[in-house]
Protein backbone atom coordinates (compact mmCIF):
# COMPACT_ATOMS: atom_id res chain seq x y z
CA UNK A 1 0.00 0.00 0.00
CA UNK A 2 3.22 2.15 0.81
CA UNK A 3 4.58 1.47 -2.50
CA UNK A 4 1.74 2.98 -4.27
CA UNK A 5 0.77 5.92 -2.27
CA UNK A 6 4.48 7.30 -2.84
CA UNK A 7 4.06 6.81 -6.49
CA UNK A 8 1.01 8.69 -6.63
CA UNK A 9 2.62 11.35 -4.45
CA UNK A 10 5.52 11.56 -7.49
CA UNK A 11 2.90 11.80 -10.30
CA UNK A 12 1.15 14.14 -8.10
CA UNK A 13 4.23 16.26 -7.97
CA UNK A 14 4.51 16.63 -11.91
CA UNK A 15 0.70 17.18 -12.38
CA UNK A 16 0.95 20.02 -9.40
CA UNK A 17 3.31 21.93 -12.11
CA UNK A 18 1.76 20.81 -15.11
CA UNK A 19 -1.64 22.49 -13.53
CA UNK A 20 0.10 26.25 -12.59
CA UNK A 21 1.31 26.31 -15.88
CA UNK A 22 -2.13 25.89 -17.59
CA UNK A 23 -3.38 27.71 -15.06
CA UNK A 24 -1.65 31.35 -15.76
CA UNK A 25 -2.10 33.09 -12.21
CA UNK A 26 -0.56 32.91 -8.85
CA UNK A 27 -3.14 32.70 -6.86
CA UNK A 28 -5.43 30.23 -9.05
CA UNK A 29 -1.89 27.98 -9.20
CA UNK A 30 -2.01 27.48 -5.21
CA UNK A 31 -5.70 27.18 -5.13
CA UNK A 32 -5.36 24.63 -7.92
CA UNK A 33 -2.51 22.81 -5.97
CA UNK A 34 -3.95 22.86 -2.96
CA UNK A 35 -7.04 20.96 -3.75
CA UNK A 36 -4.85 18.25 -5.52
CA UNK A 37 -3.54 17.55 -2.25
CA UNK A 38 -6.91 17.32 -0.73
CA UNK A 39 -7.85 15.07 -3.37
CA UNK A 40 -4.95 12.94 -3.07
CA UNK A 41 -4.40 13.11 0.87
CA UNK A 42 -8.75 12.23 0.49
CA UNK A 43 -7.84 9.16 -1.31
CA UNK A 44 -4.81 7.66 0.33
CA UNK A 45 -7.11 7.73 3.70
CA UNK A 46 -9.78 5.85 2.01
CA UNK A 47 -12.14 8.48 2.49
CA UNK A 48 -13.57 8.99 -1.34
CA UNK A 49 -16.23 10.72 -0.05
CA UNK A 50 -14.05 13.99 0.47
CA UNK A 51 -11.74 12.98 -2.30
CA UNK A 52 -15.52 13.64 -4.53
CA UNK A 53 -15.73 16.86 -3.44
CA UNK A 54 -12.96 18.26 -3.59
CA UNK A 55 -12.42 17.09 -7.26
CA UNK A 56 -15.66 18.96 -7.73
CA UNK A 57 -14.34 22.28 -6.26
CA UNK A 58 -11.00 21.80 -8.60
CA UNK A 59 -13.35 21.23 -11.76
CA UNK A 60 -14.63 24.66 -11.43
CA UNK A 61 -11.15 26.28 -11.43
CA UNK A 62 -9.05 24.02 -13.52
CA UNK A 63 -8.88 24.28 -17.45
CA UNK A 64 -10.96 21.24 -18.79
CA UNK A 65 -9.21 17.98 -19.66
CA UNK A 66 -6.29 18.30 -18.00
CA UNK A 67 -4.35 15.47 -17.13
CA UNK A 68 -4.04 15.79 -13.09
CA UNK A 69 -7.87 16.45 -13.33
CA UNK A 70 -8.17 13.19 -15.29
CA UNK A 71 -5.82 10.98 -13.80
CA UNK A 72 -7.92 11.80 -10.17
CA UNK A 73 -10.95 11.36 -12.08
CA UNK A 74 -10.01 7.80 -12.94
CA UNK A 75 -8.62 6.97 -9.67
CA UNK A 76 -11.73 7.47 -7.92
CA UNK A 77 -13.49 5.97 -11.01
CA UNK A 78 -11.30 3.10 -9.72
CA UNK A 79 -12.07 3.21 -6.29
CA UNK A 80 -16.11 2.99 -7.24
CA UNK A 81 -15.51 -0.10 -9.94
CA UNK A 82 -16.56 1.85 -12.65
CA UNK A 83 -13.11 0.47 -14.27
CA UNK A 84 -14.21 1.27 -18.67
CA UNK A 85 -14.78 4.92 -17.58
CA UNK A 86 -11.34 4.37 -15.42
CA UNK A 87 -9.75 3.36 -18.53
CA UNK A 88 -10.74 6.28 -20.71
CA UNK A 89 -9.84 8.91 -18.01
CA UNK A 90 -6.36 7.31 -17.12
CA UNK A 91 -5.89 6.91 -20.79
CA UNK A 92 -6.33 10.70 -21.18
CA UNK A 93 -4.02 11.73 -18.07
CA UNK A 94 -1.34 9.64 -20.56
CA UNK A 95 -0.76 6.93 -17.56
CA UNK A 96 1.35 4.26 -19.50
CA UNK A 97 -0.27 0.55 -20.01
CA UNK A 98 2.64 -1.38 -17.58
CA UNK A 99 2.37 -3.81 -14.93
CA UNK A 100 1.39 -1.77 -11.71
CA UNK A 101 0.14 0.92 -13.04
CA UNK A 102 -3.32 2.23 -12.60
CA UNK A 103 -4.75 1.99 -16.28
CA UNK A 104 -3.02 -1.71 -16.14
CA UNK A 105 -4.77 -2.64 -13.05
CA UNK A 106 -8.55 -0.80 -14.12
CA UNK A 107 -7.67 -2.74 -18.14
CA UNK A 108 -7.02 -6.45 -15.56
CA UNK A 109 -9.99 -5.65 -13.34
CA UNK A 110 -12.42 -4.82 -16.29
CA UNK A 111 -11.24 -7.74 -17.83
CA UNK A 112 -11.42 -10.58 -14.93
CA UNK A 113 -14.94 -9.54 -13.53
CA UNK A 114 -16.84 -8.01 -16.61
CA UNK A 115 -18.99 -10.93 -16.72
CA UNK A 116 -19.43 -11.37 -12.81
CA UNK A 117 -22.79 -12.31 -11.70
CA UNK A 118 -23.82 -10.13 -8.45
CA UNK A 119 -25.85 -9.99 -5.36
CA UNK A 120 -26.66 -7.61 -2.90
CA UNK A 121 -27.81 -6.79 0.72
CA UNK A 122 -27.93 -3.73 2.51
CA UNK A 123 -24.40 -2.32 2.58
CA UNK A 124 -22.52 -4.79 0.53
CA UNK A 125 -23.01 -5.64 -3.45
CA UNK A 126 -20.76 -9.32 -3.90
CA UNK A 127 -19.44 -10.08 -7.44
CA UNK A 128 -18.77 -13.35 -7.97
CA UNK A 129 -18.35 -15.28 -11.38
CA UNK A 130 -20.81 -16.87 -13.40
CA UNK A 131 -21.15 -20.80 -11.88
CA UNK A 132 -20.61 -22.31 -8.92
CA UNK A 133 -19.76 -19.28 -6.71
CA UNK A 134 -23.33 -18.99 -6.93
CA UNK A 135 -23.56 -20.70 -4.05
CA UNK A 136 -21.51 -18.30 -1.82
CA UNK A 137 -23.62 -15.39 -1.83
CA UNK A 138 -26.01 -15.66 0.35
CA UNK A 139 -23.45 -17.00 3.42
CA UNK A 140 -21.12 -14.33 2.03
CA UNK A 141 -23.39 -11.31 2.23
CA UNK A 142 -24.89 -12.59 5.67
CA UNK A 143 -21.35 -13.13 7.22
CA UNK A 144 -20.02 -9.16 5.64
CA UNK A 145 -23.65 -8.03 7.36
CA UNK A 146 -23.00 -9.84 10.68
CA UNK A 147 -19.30 -8.15 10.85
CA UNK A 148 -20.21 -4.85 9.90
CA UNK A 149 -22.85 -4.84 12.95
CA UNK A 150 -20.28 -6.34 15.21
CA UNK A 151 -17.83 -3.77 14.00
CA UNK A 152 -19.97 -0.72 14.43
CA UNK A 153 -20.48 -1.52 17.86
CA UNK A 154 -16.74 -2.76 18.90
CA UNK A 155 -15.15 0.40 17.07
CA UNK A 156 -18.37 2.77 16.56
CA UNK A 157 -17.66 2.93 12.77
CA UNK A 158 -19.70 1.26 9.78
CA UNK A 159 -18.54 2.83 5.88
CA UNK A 160 -20.97 4.30 4.38
CA UNK A 161 -22.68 3.30 1.08
CA UNK A 162 -22.30 -0.31 -0.29
CA UNK A 163 -19.17 -2.35 -0.45
CA UNK A 164 -17.65 -4.46 -3.50
CA UNK A 165 -16.75 -7.31 -2.90
CA UNK A 166 -15.00 -9.11 -5.89
CA UNK A 167 -14.37 -12.99 -6.23
CA UNK A 168 -11.21 -13.82 -8.46
CA UNK A 169 -10.78 -17.56 -10.13
CA UNK A 170 -7.78 -18.66 -8.56
CA UNK A 171 -4.31 -16.75 -7.41
CA UNK A 172 -3.60 -15.54 -10.83
CA UNK A 173 -6.76 -13.31 -11.01
CA UNK A 174 -5.62 -12.10 -7.60
CA UNK A 175 -2.33 -11.24 -8.48
CA UNK A 176 -3.49 -9.30 -11.61
CA UNK A 177 -6.16 -7.27 -9.87
CA UNK A 178 -3.98 -6.51 -6.67
CA UNK A 179 -0.19 -4.98 -6.57
CA UNK A 180 0.96 -8.70 -5.34
CA UNK A 181 2.95 -10.83 -7.70
CA UNK A 182 1.59 -14.42 -8.35
CA UNK A 183 4.84 -15.31 -6.63
CA UNK A 184 4.00 -13.56 -3.40
CA UNK A 185 0.58 -14.91 -3.30
CA UNK A 186 1.95 -18.66 -3.69
CA UNK A 187 4.81 -17.90 -0.99
CA UNK A 188 3.12 -16.85 2.07
CA UNK A 189 -0.65 -18.43 1.09
CA UNK A 190 -2.68 -14.95 0.34
CA UNK A 191 -5.95 -15.32 -0.52
CA UNK A 192 -7.60 -12.31 -0.30
CA UNK A 193 -6.75 -8.49 -0.02
CA UNK A 194 -8.24 -5.43 1.12
CA UNK A 195 -7.27 -2.44 -1.45
CA UNK A 196 -9.11 0.20 -3.32
CA UNK A 197 -11.94 0.43 -1.38
CA UNK A 198 -13.28 -3.03 -1.76
CA UNK A 199 -12.37 -6.88 -1.24
CA UNK A 200 -10.85 -8.93 -3.31
CA UNK A 201 -10.63 -12.84 -2.39
CA UNK A 202 -9.83 -15.95 -4.17
CA UNK A 203 -12.80 -18.19 -4.75
CA UNK A 204 -12.53 -21.66 -2.54
CA UNK A 205 -12.25 -23.71 -5.63
CA UNK A 206 -8.95 -22.30 -6.36
CA UNK A 207 -7.74 -24.18 -3.05
CA UNK A 208 -6.73 -27.92 -2.99
CA UNK A 209 -8.94 -28.83 0.90
CA UNK A 210 -10.52 -25.02 0.90
CA UNK A 211 -10.23 -22.29 2.80
CA UNK A 212 -11.63 -20.47 5.85
CA UNK A 213 -13.17 -18.08 3.32
CA UNK A 214 -16.03 -16.33 5.59
CA UNK A 215 -13.31 -15.60 8.41
CA UNK A 216 -11.51 -14.67 5.53
CA UNK A 217 -14.14 -11.82 4.40
CA UNK A 218 -14.62 -10.49 7.58
CA UNK A 219 -10.70 -10.58 8.19
CA UNK A 220 -10.63 -8.00 5.13
CA UNK A 221 -13.90 -6.02 5.84
CA UNK A 222 -11.75 -5.38 9.30
CA UNK A 223 -9.11 -3.93 7.37
CA UNK A 224 -11.34 -1.54 5.91
CA UNK A 225 -13.29 -0.25 8.41
CA UNK A 226 -9.73 0.26 10.01
CA UNK A 227 -8.57 2.43 7.15
CA UNK A 228 -11.61 4.33 6.77
CA UNK A 229 -12.08 5.02 10.37
CA UNK A 230 -8.30 5.91 10.92
CA UNK A 231 -7.81 7.90 7.64
CA UNK A 232 -5.00 5.05 7.07
CA UNK A 233 -3.02 5.93 9.96
CA UNK A 234 -2.67 2.33 11.37
CA UNK A 235 0.49 0.50 10.90
CA UNK A 236 0.79 -2.57 9.14
CA UNK A 237 1.23 -5.01 12.30
CA UNK A 238 -1.63 -3.32 14.27
CA UNK A 239 -3.64 -3.67 11.11
CA UNK A 240 -3.07 -6.78 10.95
CA UNK A 241 -3.73 -7.64 14.36
CA UNK A 242 -6.91 -5.81 14.82
CA UNK A 243 -8.23 -8.26 11.39
CA UNK A 244 -7.11 -11.09 12.91
CA UNK A 245 -8.18 -10.82 16.18
CA UNK A 246 -11.36 -9.24 15.46
CA UNK A 247 -12.19 -11.51 12.46
CA UNK A 248 -13.89 -13.94 14.42
CA UNK A 249 -17.24 -11.18 15.75
CA UNK A 250 -19.29 -12.67 12.89
CA UNK A 251 -20.04 -15.94 14.64
CA UNK A 252 -19.19 -14.73 18.02
CA UNK A 253 -16.72 -13.14 20.35
CA UNK A 254 -13.43 -11.69 19.17
CA UNK A 255 -10.63 -13.73 19.71
CA UNK A 256 -11.51 -17.37 18.64
CA UNK A 257 -9.55 -17.20 15.42
CA UNK A 258 -6.05 -19.07 17.08
CA UNK A 259 -5.55 -22.68 15.53
CA UNK A 260 -3.51 -25.03 17.89
CA UNK A 261 -1.28 -25.22 15.52
CA UNK A 262 -0.21 -21.59 14.52
CA UNK A 263 -0.12 -21.33 18.51
CA UNK A 264 2.33 -25.16 18.56
CA UNK A 265 4.50 -22.97 15.66
CA UNK A 266 4.38 -19.54 17.97
CA UNK A 267 5.37 -21.48 21.05
CA UNK A 268 8.25 -23.12 19.10
CA UNK A 269 9.17 -19.43 17.79
CA UNK A 270 9.38 -17.72 21.22
CA UNK A 271 11.57 -21.05 22.58
CA UNK A 272 13.45 -20.54 19.87
CA UNK A 273 14.14 -16.51 19.84
CA UNK A 274 12.99 -16.40 16.72
CA UNK A 275 9.95 -13.94 16.45
CA UNK A 276 9.15 -11.28 13.66
CA UNK A 277 9.63 -7.66 14.57
CA UNK A 278 6.95 -5.04 14.33
CA UNK A 279 9.16 -3.48 11.20
CA UNK A 280 9.89 -6.67 9.41
CA UNK A 281 5.82 -6.98 8.98
CA UNK A 282 6.43 -3.75 6.72
CA UNK A 283 4.81 -3.15 4.52
CA UNK A 284 2.97 -6.44 4.66
CA UNK A 285 3.03 -9.64 5.88
CA UNK A 286 2.09 -11.29 2.41
CA UNK A 287 5.70 -10.29 1.76
CA UNK A 288 7.12 -12.30 4.71
CA UNK A 289 9.42 -14.76 2.52
CA UNK A 290 7.37 -18.02 3.80
CA UNK A 291 4.08 -18.94 5.38
CA UNK A 292 5.58 -20.15 8.56
CA UNK A 293 6.96 -16.47 9.13
CA UNK A 294 3.28 -15.15 8.09
CA UNK A 295 1.73 -17.55 10.55
CA UNK A 296 4.30 -16.67 13.02
CA UNK A 297 3.66 -12.66 13.01
CA UNK A 298 0.10 -12.89 12.65
CA UNK A 299 0.41 -15.16 15.40
CA UNK A 300 2.21 -12.01 17.55
CA UNK A 301 -0.02 -9.49 16.27
CA UNK A 302 -2.64 -11.40 17.67
CA UNK A 303 -1.69 -11.55 20.71
CA UNK A 304 -0.65 -7.70 20.84
CA UNK A 305 -4.08 -6.61 19.93
CA UNK A 306 -5.29 -9.85 22.88
CA UNK A 307 -3.21 -7.91 25.63
CA UNK A 308 -5.41 -4.53 24.76
CA UNK A 309 -8.28 -6.02 24.57
CA UNK A 310 -7.71 -8.13 27.63
CA UNK A 311 -6.64 -5.02 29.52
CA UNK A 312 -8.59 -2.04 28.01
CA UNK A 313 -11.75 -3.75 26.62
CA UNK A 314 -13.24 -2.35 23.19
CA UNK A 315 -12.44 1.11 24.57
CA UNK A 316 -8.59 0.43 24.36
CA UNK A 317 -9.52 -0.64 20.30
CA UNK A 318 -10.87 2.57 19.86
CA UNK A 319 -8.21 4.75 21.66
CA UNK A 320 -5.32 3.33 19.53
CA UNK A 321 -7.04 4.33 15.94
CA UNK A 322 -8.16 7.55 17.48
CA UNK A 323 -4.98 8.32 19.60
CA UNK A 324 -3.35 7.62 15.54
CA UNK A 325 -5.92 10.00 14.08
CA UNK A 326 -4.91 12.56 15.91
CA UNK A 327 -1.07 12.19 14.41
CA UNK A 328 1.00 10.19 16.93
CA UNK A 329 3.41 7.43 15.60
CA UNK A 330 2.36 3.79 16.87
CA UNK A 331 4.30 3.98 19.75
CA UNK A 332 2.84 6.95 21.13
CA UNK A 333 -0.60 5.94 20.23
CA UNK A 334 -0.11 2.23 21.92
CA UNK A 335 0.70 4.11 25.38
CA UNK A 336 -2.04 6.35 24.94
CA UNK A 337 -3.96 3.66 24.92
CA UNK A 338 -2.63 1.49 27.52
CA UNK A 339 -1.63 4.04 30.26
CA UNK A 340 2.41 2.17 29.67
CA UNK A 341 5.65 2.81 28.05
CA UNK A 342 6.20 1.26 24.71
CA UNK A 343 8.86 -0.73 26.58
CA UNK A 344 6.62 -1.71 28.99
CA UNK A 345 3.89 -2.79 26.73
CA UNK A 346 6.55 -4.54 24.63
CA UNK A 347 7.66 -6.68 27.79
CA UNK A 348 4.02 -7.22 29.04
CA UNK A 349 3.20 -8.42 25.10
CA UNK A 350 6.22 -10.61 25.59
CA UNK A 351 5.43 -12.00 28.86
CA UNK A 352 2.02 -12.87 27.63
CA UNK A 353 2.59 -14.86 24.59
CA UNK A 354 4.86 -16.65 27.04
CA UNK A 355 2.05 -17.70 29.09
CA UNK A 356 -0.40 -18.95 26.73
CA UNK A 357 -0.45 -22.97 26.41
CA UNK A 358 0.98 -23.84 24.06
CA UNK A 359 0.96 -27.51 23.05
CA UNK A 360 3.91 -29.42 23.85
CA UNK A 361 4.09 -31.20 20.15
CA UNK A 362 4.38 -29.20 16.91
CA UNK A 363 1.26 -29.83 14.93
CA UNK A 364 1.01 -30.34 11.34
CA UNK A 365 -0.56 -27.02 9.68
CA UNK A 366 -2.43 -28.68 7.14
CA UNK A 367 -5.51 -26.64 7.36
CA UNK A 368 -3.53 -23.47 8.00
CA UNK A 369 -1.69 -23.72 4.46
CA UNK A 370 -3.05 -22.47 1.32
CA UNK A 371 -2.23 -25.26 -1.32
CA UNK A 372 -3.45 -23.63 -4.57
CA UNK A 373 -5.14 -26.45 -6.97
CA UNK A 374 -2.49 -25.29 -9.69
CA UNK A 375 0.32 -26.16 -7.52
CA UNK A 376 -0.43 -28.90 -5.34
CA UNK A 377 1.84 -31.48 -5.69
CA UNK A 378 0.79 -34.94 -7.85
CA UNK A 379 -2.00 -33.46 -8.74
CA UNK A 380 -2.45 -34.83 -12.17
CA UNK A 381 -2.09 -38.21 -10.67
CA UNK A 382 -4.92 -37.37 -8.35
CA UNK A 383 -7.17 -36.32 -11.25
CA UNK A 384 -6.93 -39.81 -12.62
CA UNK A 385 -7.25 -41.75 -9.30
CA UNK A 386 -10.86 -43.87 -9.38
CA UNK A 387 -13.45 -42.50 -7.63
CA UNK A 388 -14.86 -43.65 -4.93
CA UNK A 389 -12.88 -44.76 -2.04
CA UNK A 390 -10.67 -41.70 -2.74
CA UNK A 391 -7.36 -44.15 -1.93
CA UNK A 392 -4.75 -42.04 -1.34
CA UNK A 393 -1.45 -42.61 -0.08
CA UNK A 394 -0.76 -38.94 -0.57
CA UNK A 395 -2.77 -38.13 2.55
CA UNK A 396 -0.18 -39.49 5.03
CA UNK A 397 2.60 -37.68 3.60
CA UNK A 398 2.61 -35.72 6.36
CA UNK A 399 3.17 -38.12 9.27
CA UNK A 400 6.56 -37.96 10.22
CA UNK A 401 6.10 -41.04 12.67
CA UNK A 402 7.17 -43.83 10.37
CA UNK A 403 5.54 -46.70 11.98
CA UNK A 404 2.59 -44.95 12.34
CA UNK A 405 3.16 -43.81 8.49
CA UNK A 406 3.32 -47.26 7.35
CA UNK A 407 0.04 -48.56 9.57
CA UNK A 408 -1.95 -45.96 7.98
CA UNK A 409 -1.06 -46.85 4.52
CA UNK A 410 -2.11 -50.28 5.28
CA UNK A 411 -5.33 -49.75 7.07
CA UNK A 412 -5.61 -47.66 3.76
CA UNK A 413 -4.84 -51.15 1.41
CA UNK A 414 -7.47 -53.12 3.39
CA UNK A 415 -9.76 -50.27 2.92
CA UNK A 416 -9.51 -50.42 -0.63
CA UNK A 417 -9.69 -54.14 -0.60
CA UNK A 418 -13.45 -53.50 1.55
CA UNK A 419 -11.97 -55.14 4.57
CA UNK A 420 -12.95 -52.71 6.74
CA UNK A 421 -12.28 -54.81 10.36
CA UNK A 422 -8.71 -55.13 9.02
CA UNK A 423 -8.52 -51.23 8.10
CA UNK A 424 -9.98 -50.37 11.30
CA UNK A 425 -6.91 -52.31 13.35
CA UNK A 426 -4.17 -50.43 11.19
CA UNK A 427 -5.58 -47.57 11.62
CA UNK A 428 -6.32 -47.75 14.96
CA UNK A 429 -2.36 -48.74 15.31
CA UNK A 430 -1.52 -45.77 13.95
CA UNK A 431 -3.97 -43.59 16.16
CA UNK A 432 -2.67 -44.95 19.11
CA UNK A 433 1.07 -43.68 18.05
CA UNK A 434 0.17 -40.42 17.07
CA UNK A 435 -3.11 -39.64 18.66
CA UNK A 436 -5.05 -36.12 17.32
CA UNK A 437 -2.30 -34.99 15.48
CA UNK A 438 -3.41 -35.66 12.19
CA UNK A 439 -6.44 -35.05 10.45
CA UNK A 440 -5.97 -38.07 7.99
CA UNK A 441 -5.55 -40.61 10.48
CA UNK A 442 -8.27 -39.57 12.93
CA UNK A 443 -10.65 -39.19 10.09
CA UNK A 444 -9.87 -42.36 8.17
CA UNK A 445 -9.98 -44.47 11.17
CA UNK A 446 -13.24 -42.87 12.32
CA UNK A 447 -14.33 -43.92 8.50
CA UNK A 448 -13.47 -47.30 9.17
CA UNK A 449 -15.04 -47.69 12.41
CA UNK A 450 -18.41 -45.89 11.04
CA UNK A 451 -18.21 -49.22 8.67
CA UNK A 452 -18.15 -51.43 11.47
CA UNK A 453 -21.16 -49.43 13.66
CA UNK A 454 -18.81 -48.29 16.33
CA UNK A 455 -20.54 -44.87 15.99
CA UNK A 456 -20.04 -43.29 19.85
CA UNK A 457 -16.05 -44.72 18.95
CA UNK A 458 -15.81 -43.00 15.82
CA UNK A 459 -17.23 -40.09 17.25
CA UNK A 460 -14.88 -39.70 19.96
CA UNK A 461 -12.10 -39.96 17.60
CA UNK A 462 -13.34 -37.40 15.63
CA UNK A 463 -13.67 -35.09 18.38
CA UNK A 464 -10.63 -35.48 19.79
CA UNK A 465 -8.97 -34.48 16.37
CA UNK A 466 -11.32 -31.48 15.79
CA UNK A 467 -9.87 -30.11 18.95
CA UNK A 468 -6.46 -29.81 17.47
CA UNK A 469 -7.93 -29.13 14.09
CA UNK A 470 -11.01 -26.77 14.45
CA UNK A 471 -12.88 -25.83 11.23
CA UNK A 472 -11.59 -28.99 9.26
CA UNK A 473 -14.56 -29.71 6.86
CA UNK A 474 -13.90 -33.62 6.50
CA UNK A 475 -13.96 -33.94 10.30
CA UNK A 476 -17.21 -31.78 10.37
CA UNK A 477 -19.07 -33.63 7.44
CA UNK A 478 -18.25 -36.94 9.15
CA UNK A 479 -19.88 -35.53 12.44
CA UNK A 480 -22.49 -34.16 10.71
CA UNK A 481 -23.15 -37.81 9.68
CA UNK A 482 -23.65 -39.17 12.79
CA UNK A 483 -25.72 -36.18 14.10
CA UNK A 484 -28.37 -36.85 11.54
CA UNK A 485 -28.58 -40.53 11.95
CA UNK A 486 -28.89 -39.60 15.67
CA UNK A 487 -32.14 -36.93 13.99
CA UNK A 488 -29.74 -34.30 16.47
CA UNK A 489 -30.95 -31.80 14.04
CA UNK A 490 -29.25 -28.80 15.85
CA UNK A 491 -25.41 -30.35 16.56
CA UNK A 492 -25.84 -31.51 12.30
CA UNK A 493 -26.93 -28.09 11.14
CA UNK A 494 -24.08 -26.84 13.15
CA UNK A 495 -21.38 -29.13 11.68
CA UNK A 496 -22.36 -28.90 8.37
CA UNK A 497 -22.50 -24.83 8.54
CA UNK A 498 -18.99 -25.58 10.04
CA UNK A 499 -17.74 -27.62 6.91
CA UNK A 500 -19.51 -25.02 4.47
CA UNK A 501 -17.06 -22.27 6.22
CA UNK A 502 -14.47 -24.16 4.91
CA UNK A 503 -15.37 -26.22 1.93
CA UNK A 504 -18.81 -24.96 0.29
CA UNK A 505 -18.78 -26.82 -2.80
CA UNK A 506 -19.21 -30.19 -1.25
CA UNK A 507 -22.75 -31.08 -2.46
CA UNK A 508 -23.25 -33.58 0.19
CA UNK A 509 -23.03 -30.55 2.66
CA UNK A 510 -26.10 -29.16 0.84
CA UNK A 511 -28.05 -31.79 0.20
CA UNK A 512 -27.48 -32.42 4.55
CA UNK A 513 -28.87 -28.89 5.11
CA UNK A 514 -31.70 -29.57 2.58
CA UNK A 515 -32.61 -32.66 4.74
CA UNK A 516 -32.22 -31.10 8.11
CA UNK A 517 -34.00 -27.33 7.03
CA UNK A 518 -36.58 -29.10 5.50
CA UNK A 519 -37.19 -30.95 8.84
CA UNK A 520 -36.77 -27.99 10.81
CA UNK A 521 -39.78 -26.21 8.82
CA UNK A 522 -36.82 -23.58 7.43
CA UNK A 523 -38.60 -22.77 4.02
CA UNK A 524 -36.25 -20.07 3.08
CA UNK A 525 -32.92 -21.78 4.45
CA UNK A 526 -33.92 -25.34 2.44
CA UNK A 527 -34.57 -23.71 -0.76
CA UNK A 528 -30.93 -22.17 -0.46
CA UNK A 529 -29.78 -25.52 0.09
CA UNK A 530 -31.99 -26.93 -2.48
CA UNK A 531 -30.64 -24.82 -5.06
CA UNK A 532 -27.21 -25.19 -4.41
CA UNK A 533 -27.28 -29.02 -4.45
CA UNK A 534 -29.13 -28.71 -8.06
CA UNK A 535 -26.27 -27.15 -8.81
CA UNK A 536 -23.36 -28.60 -7.32
CA UNK A 537 -25.24 -32.21 -8.71
CA UNK A 538 -26.99 -31.49 -11.93
CA UNK A 539 -29.62 -33.31 -10.98
CA UNK A 540 -33.40 -32.16 -11.09
CA UNK A 541 -35.12 -30.53 -7.69
CA UNK A 542 -37.18 -33.30 -7.51
CA UNK A 543 -34.08 -35.97 -7.47
CA UNK A 544 -32.41 -34.10 -5.41
CA UNK A 545 -35.10 -33.60 -2.72
CA UNK A 546 -35.23 -37.38 -3.02
CA UNK A 547 -31.78 -38.20 -2.00
CA UNK A 548 -31.53 -35.83 0.26
CA UNK A 549 -34.72 -37.26 2.48
CA UNK A 550 -32.82 -40.70 2.28
CA UNK A 551 -29.81 -39.38 4.30
CA UNK A 552 -29.63 -39.96 8.06
CA UNK A 553 -32.13 -42.96 7.87
CA UNK A 554 -30.63 -45.15 10.35
CA UNK A 555 -31.65 -48.59 8.10
CA UNK A 556 -28.56 -47.03 5.80
CA UNK A 557 -25.10 -47.35 6.46
CA UNK A 558 -23.41 -44.32 7.71
CA UNK A 559 -20.60 -45.28 5.44
CA UNK A 560 -22.81 -44.68 2.55
CA UNK A 561 -24.03 -41.28 3.52
CA UNK A 562 -20.98 -39.39 1.06
CA UNK A 563 -21.93 -38.32 -2.49
CA UNK A 564 -18.99 -40.14 -4.84
CA UNK A 565 -17.50 -36.48 -6.47
CA UNK A 566 -18.93 -34.95 -9.38
CA UNK A 567 -16.93 -34.41 -12.46
CA UNK A 568 -19.28 -32.00 -14.78
CA UNK A 569 -22.97 -32.60 -14.59
CA UNK A 570 -24.07 -36.10 -13.30
CA UNK A 571 -25.71 -38.23 -14.25
CA UNK A 572 -29.25 -38.65 -13.09
CA UNK A 573 -29.96 -41.78 -10.54
CA UNK A 574 -32.67 -43.44 -9.23
CA UNK A 575 -30.81 -44.26 -6.23
CA UNK A 576 -29.40 -41.84 -3.91
CA UNK A 577 -25.47 -42.16 -4.15
CA UNK A 578 -24.28 -45.00 -0.96
CA UNK A 579 -21.89 -47.67 -2.74
CA UNK A 580 -18.65 -45.93 -1.85
CA UNK A 581 -16.91 -45.92 1.62
CA UNK A 582 -17.33 -42.20 2.15
CA UNK A 583 -13.29 -41.48 2.33
CA UNK A 584 -12.55 -37.49 2.28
Amino acid sequence: MMRNRRAARTFVGCCVVLFAAAAGAQELKAEGRARLQNVEQAINDWDIASAKKELAELEKIAPEGIEPLQYFKGRIAFEEGRYAEAIDLFNSAGIDDKPGSYLRLAKETQRITRDHQKAESDHFIFFYPKGKEEILAPYALETLEAIRAALSKDLGYAPPGKIRVEVVSDARELSKVSTLTLKQIATTGTIAICKFNKLMVTSPKAVLRGYDWQDTLAHEFVHLVVSQKSHNTVPIWLHEGLAKYLESRWRGPAGLSMSPSTLALLGDRVKKDRLISFEKMHPSIALLPSAEDAATAFAEVFFAVDLIYKEQGTAGLRGVIDELVSGKDDKKAIEGATHRAFAAFEKAWLAHMKKQPFPKDMIPMSEEKVVLKDQAPGRAKREGEKKGKEINFADFGEIVEIPARKFAHLGELMRERGRAGAAAEEFGKAHRLVGDKYESVSNKYALSLLELKQVEEAERVLLGVLAIHPGSPATNVHLGRIYLVRKDLNKARAAFLEALASDPFDEEIHLSLLRIHTAQGSKPLAERARSAAMLLTGLPGEKVERIASLLGRENRSLAELSMPEAEGKREARSEPAGSTDGGR
